[in-house]
């Protein structure tokens, strides 16, 4: 079982930056591809950005982020991350990576993931 941990949540104003991190471990992480996902209050859980695993480096982003948004993987060092810039208010809401065994495609959908951090919030101020 993959355990995974994020960091790096916080309070923003509109137009700002964070970037988040997720740590992964017990697992073999080079295989596995990593998705985040947000969910605001009252919403269902929603993709926001992949990127695929075994050095295939395929990313997706929701229409949503695109242009603000990137996703990273750091295979050395077991982690992804998600630069998020521009930031708005309507990106509030719990961020969560989560990890999936590779396989035919790049997983965009909540379901084909096994693995969830515990979440981090983001907070952006108008």
């Amino acid at each position: 079982q993959v355990q995974l941990v994020e960091s790096g949540g916080g309070l923003v104003q509109a137009g700002g930056s964070l970037r988040l991190s997720c740590a992964a471990s017990g697992g073999t992480f080079t295989a596995l591809d990593m998705g985040w996902f947000r969910q605001a209050p009252g919403k269902e859980r929603e993709i926001v950005a992949a990127v695929r695993g075994s050095g295939g480096g395929r990313t997706y982003y929701a229409d949503s982020v695109k242009g603000r948004f990137t996703i990273s993987r750091d295979d050395a060092k077991n982690t992804v991350q998600l630069q998020m810039n521009s930031l708005k208010p309507e990106d509030t809401a719990v961020y969560y990576c989560a990890a999936a065994r590779g396989g035919i495609g790049l997983p965009i959908a909540a379901p084909q993931y096994r693995s969830w951090g515990q979440g981090t919030q983001v907070t952006v101020s108008s």
